[in-house]
């Protein structure tokens, strides 16, 4: 089998990164491109967090390399993931390590303004969490802009059809032409 090959869609609450990772499967599936789409922000969500993993990111790896290796035995070798932070460096990390070595990693960072980012969760959201997201949002977005390594694609969402980003973020993957 030809090496793995991930694409990593980040950015903070409300860039639409789960949205366009449906549009980018979209655009996938019409060049017969085999993938496989996962959530990843919720390879770790856990409550509590299990003991001596304060910050979920061991059950996130062990979680994440049982999910690629399932896709990976029956042939897939391309991921569609959609996370946070994923495109950080210390992320980057652990896709090497559960995906394998010689994995091929592509990041896209989603982009949006504060106001475009803090609508889209008021939208969904319905509990008492809305505050917390939003500043949330403001807070990931900036470590996203600052720790963000030089090769990842930003990609802005503001005054974007998700069909127009999905393409943008299929490009940048080299997986499907004429998409």
């Amino acid at each position: 089998m030809d090496r793995a090959e991930a694409l990593l869609i980040g950015g903070r609450a409300g860039v639409g990164k789960s949205t366009v990772a449906w549009e980018v499967s979209t655009c996938l599936r019409a060049a017969s491109v085999h993938h496989a789409v996962i959530g990843g922000d919720f390879m770790g969500q856990a409550h509590p967090a299990p003991a001596g993993d304060p910050d979920r990111s061991r059950i996130t790896e062990r979680n994440l390399t049982s999910v690629w290796g399932n896709y990976a035995q029956l042939g897939y070798r391309f991921l569609v993931c959609t996370d946070t932070v994923s495109v950080l460096p210390e992320a980057t990390a652990m896709f090497e390590r559960a995906m394998g070595a010689g994995v091929r990693i592509v990041r896209v960072l989603l982009t949006a303004s504060d106001a475009t980012a803090g609508e889209r969760p008021a939208a969904r959201e319905r509990g008492s969490g809305l505050e917390q997201e939003v500043a949330n949002s403001r807070r990931k977005a900036r470590l996203l802009d600052e720790r963000a390594p030089a090769d990842t694609v930003r990609v802005a969402t503001d005054g974007r059809t998700v069909v127009d980003i999905a393409r943008e973020v299929v490009a940048a993957t080299g997986w499907a032409t004429g998409t």
